[in-house]
């Protein structure tokens, strides 16, 4: 009865895989229901399934370790796929959306201060020695941020040469004192050869209270950085409200 109802599981459209263990718990069966079977028969069928058992045993563990391999490799892809997703391929700070998508976060609970800024003159930088001088201004201005920045708030990139840092929770003194050593940093440090001409940018800041939605923190803050381009440059404006 017993063997019957194995080969019921064991049969059907899909080959077995398994047809040698198969075979040796069939025989096993079969000898369990035979009250006056020889002691060696029993032996020998009770052998052949304890080498069947332990193969499976041994492809067991291979195809979990194969499977623990496969899930970890899929979670290191998932979050590269969300790394690159939310930053910008050249200077790993958030990208556009990442920036919009946090800023809203951080409005809804908190004030902030936002500052934009823009790379003076870049176009002519890229037309006189090329885009991959221009890159290296980029990372550049980038690596002046970080020092800056730190932990006190959030660097994005959201244009070609524009950038965004948004300081959660800062006072307007402390927003501005950090938009001008910004704007100092990188007017001193930023050497890039063969660029002859001292890399300086425009910064635009605008001190927003809970609430605000970013578009207008953006747009006031775009409307300073626009000041300051008219200005001469290399300046600090801040937004009239």
């Amino acid at each position: 009865m017993r063997s019957n109802s194995f080969r019921e599981v064991s049969s059907g459209g899909a080959p077995d895989l398994f047809q040698n263990e198969s075979s040796a718990l069939a025989k096993a069966l079969a000898m369990h229901s035979i009250i006056d079977a020889e002691a060696a028969e029993y032996r020998q069928s009770l052998g052949e399934l304890i080498e069947h058992f332990e193969r499976l045993m041994r492809e067991t563990r291979r195809l979990i370790g194969r499977s623990d391999r496969a899930e970890r490799e899929m979670q290191a892809l998932a979050q590269q796929l969300a790394y690159r997703a939310s930053h910008d391929a050249l200077t790993g700070v958030l990208n556009r959306s990442a920036v919009i998508e946090r800023t809203t976060k951080v409005l809804r609970t908190s004030s902030a201060v936002m500052i934009i800024l823009d790379i003076d003159e870049f176009k002519r930088i890229n037309d006189d020695y090329g885009h991959p001088t221009g890159d290296a201004v980029i990372s550049g201005v980038v690596d002046c941020l970080r020092r800056i920045v730190g932990e006190q708030g959030f660097i994005g990139r959201v244009g070609g040469e524009e950038f965004t840092v948004l300081l959660p929770g800062h006072e307007p003194a402390s927003g501005a004192m950090l938009a001008e050593r910004m704007r100092e940093a990188i007017s001193e440090s930023v050497v890039v050869a063969p660029v002859e001409r001292r890399i300086t940018a425009s910064f635009g800041v605008s001190i927003n209270e809970v609430g605000t939605g970013f578009d207008t923190a953006y747009g006031l803050a775009d409307a300073a950085l626009y000041r300051a381009k008219r200005s001469g440059r290399n300046r600090v404006e801040f937004a009239d409200r």
